[in-house]
């Protein structure tokens, strides 16, 4: 860990930055799991789907950006390269061989909600550690996924 004068002990940093690494290797395959979506989706749908996917991805990316930065503060190295994201993530691998608008809705809320899960453990443990900073960080990640499972979801509760 890089020297900081941050008031939070050293080995409180060190555990927090090893549950923001966890979470940041999610982040970076949920936003590459939204591009693929994005990039694949076809049917009826298409457009609404394309452009909502995107936000996600965009979205998700945001939420990467915030875990890497506090990695940073806290002294830690951020490790977001994809490869890494790959070895590391803890979401489901997203499948390659649909194109259907519905099974990418599918698809990516069960991601989104991986996702979810994970970082609402994460506020516990960063809470529990005594960082109550990195916690608020995933509070504030945590309510942007849901809100975007709420807006991918949207797209498969309709009654016919």
């Amino acid at each position: 860990m890089h020297k900081t004068k941050i008031d939070i002990a050293a080995n409180t940093r060190k555990a927090a930055i090893e549950l923001l690494q966890a979470r940041l290797a999610d982040a970076v395959d949920l936003a590459t799991q939204a591009k693929q979506a994005h990039w694949n989706v076809k049917g009826p749908s298409f457009i609404a789907l394309h452009e909502l996917f995107d936000t996600v991805a965009e979205d998700s990316r945001g939420h990467a950006d915030l875990i890497a930065e506090r990695i940073a503060a806290l002294g830690g190295v951020a490790e977001g390269t994809a490869a890494v994201a790959a070895e590391r993530s803890t979401l489901s691998r997203y499948p390659l061989d649909i194109a259907d608008g519905a099974a990418h809705v599918d698809a990516l809320s069960a991601a989104l909600a991986g996702f979810g899960k994970g970082v609402r453990a994460a506020i516990d443990s960063a809470a529990e550690m005594g960082d109550q900073t990195t916690a608020d960080v995933f509070t504030e990640v945590s309510r942007g996924v849901d809100k975007d499972l709420w807006m991918v979801e949207a797209h498969a509760q309709a009654k016919t």
